[in-house]
């Protein structure tokens, strides 16, 4: 679990990310403010902020109960109702608000709700906790795109020695331009296939609304792991691998790397040659 922080009016603000979403430290948000803690668990038994946190989990969460809420929101605005977060979560399933512990623990909401805490705690804490949180969305987006601008350079540069490969060791002499470019084609989709699981022409037929090619809509990690293919099966050409041993080894490498920079789940994204072959795939 990633977390950065920012600071809003000289307060450090833990930020989390959890099933690719942020999240913002409500524990950090009121070190400045008097009551402390004291001050969420008081924002919690507001009948205001349980209608919020109620139509919040309803949008956002297929799993939320919606009986044990509305037991909950009957009993909003009594004097002797309390709620904690702890009570709120167990209770209706709740995934806006969560308890971390560890060294940068306290509780934490989806930034659309710790947006509607400051609003609580003051207007003014409310528009500079969004303008940092903006500031620090936008340096991370600039960040990605000079990464992900990087390694598809890299990819370009890599795929010139792939199609070198190609040209010396693939294409015989004496063949059409359009007979060279069918067997680069062809070469270049056992790339697709290996870490994509699919043609181009497949891709295409799948996402007719995209611009560009399917090598850029890719994302970092695979271009990364895209950029080693293209180096690996350059060698394997040399070597005189005939295509279908390549594909296989290209494909369990692409697997092997694509673990190890995104995880396991990351893998089901990936498909096999023998997937892409019953769809049709000419590697």
């Amino acid at each position: 679990m990633k977390s950065r922080s920012i600071i809003v009016r000289g307060t450090e603000v833990s930020i989390a990310s959890r099933h690719e979403q942020d999240y913002i430290a409500l524990t950090d948000m009121v070190k400045n403010f008097d009551g402390g803690g004291a001050l969420i668990e008081q924002w919690l038994k507001s009948k205001d902020t349980v209608l919020f946190l109620g139509v919040w989990e309803q949008l956002n969460n297929p799993d939320f109960n919606s009986l044990e809420f509305e037991g909950i929101r009957n009993e909003a605005g009594r004097n002797s109702f309390f709620l904690s977060a702890k009570k709120w979560i167990e209770a209706t399933g709740a995934i806006g608000i969560y308890a971390k512990a560890g060294r940068y623990g306290g509780t934490y909401a989806h930034k659309d709700v710790a947006f509607e805490f400051g609003s609580w705690l003051s207007p003014e804490f409310k528009l500079y906790l969004i303008k940092e949180f903006q500031r620090l969305k936008d340096e991370e987006s600039r960040t990605m795109a000079l990464e992900w601008n990087f390694q598809r350079t890299l990819a370009k540069v890599n795929y010139k020695i792939h199609t070198d490969a190609v040209r010396d060791r693939l294409v015989p002499p004496r063949v059409t331009r359009q007979q060279a470019g069918t067997i680069y084609a062809t070469e270049a989709d056992l790339l697709n296939v290996a870490l994509f699981g699919i043609t181009a022409a497949q891709w295409r037929q799948a996402n007719p609304e995209q611009t560009g090619n399917m090598r850029d809509a890719a994302t970092l990690e695979q271009l990364v792991v895209l950029s080693n293919l293209e180096s690996i099966n350059a060698v394997l050409i040399h070597q005189r691998l005939n295509s279908r041993d390549r594909l296989t080894q290209l494909n369990e490498i692409a697997i092997t790397q694509m673990r190890s920079l995104v995880g396991v789940n990351a893998i089901k994204r990936l498909g096999s040659p023998a997937t892409s072959h019953k769809r049709g795939g000419k590697p």
